[in-house]
């Protein structure tokens, strides 16, 4: 069982890629800006357009894994919940959805979030960038068609 909570770690800690956080530092500083990068071993980060509680801007920083005492998201994921249930009745069972990430992972090795698919290949891939296509479309149809 560790081996699937390691995974789900991972899973969740590269969610926070390219998204808004808020990293509290051992010392007591904070620190919010955009992820930009990090290093899994350490859980080291690279910041971009980063503002400091003392007031300071930086356009980019990189924070030390072993500084970092909390990381809190700040932007809220996309709600995926319609692609989850299309992706669910093409591939049953082999998909699950990451809420609070904004990432539908399916037969984990393929990860889909707002922006269609972002990790795998293969048939699979295509099918499930498909699937995203088709849902995309339904989601600008029904936000047109409701203003």
């Amino acid at each position: 069982m560790s081996a699937v909570a390691a995974k789900r770690f991972t899973e969740e800690f590269a969610s926070i890629l390219d998204r808004s956080v808020s990293v509290s530092l051992k010392s007591g500083l904070k620190l919010v800006g955009r992820v930009m990068a990090f290093n899994q071993s350490d859980y080291s980060l690279w910041l971009a357009d980063v503002t400091s509680s003392d007031g300071r801007a930086v356009r980019k920083l990189f924070v030390a894994g072993s500084e970092i005492s909390s990381i809190e998201v700040l932007e809220k994921g996309p709600e995926l919940d319609s692609l989850y249930e299309k992706l669910n009745k093409t591939f049953p069972n082999m998909v699950r959805y990451l809420k609070d990430a904004g990432v539908i992972v399916v037969m984990d090795r393929i990860r889909v979030t707002k922006d269609g698919v972002v990790e795998g290949t293969g048939t699979a891939a295509q099918r499930v960038q498909k699937i995203w296509e088709e849902w995309r479309k339904e989601e600008v149809e029904r936000f047109q068609s409701s203003t």
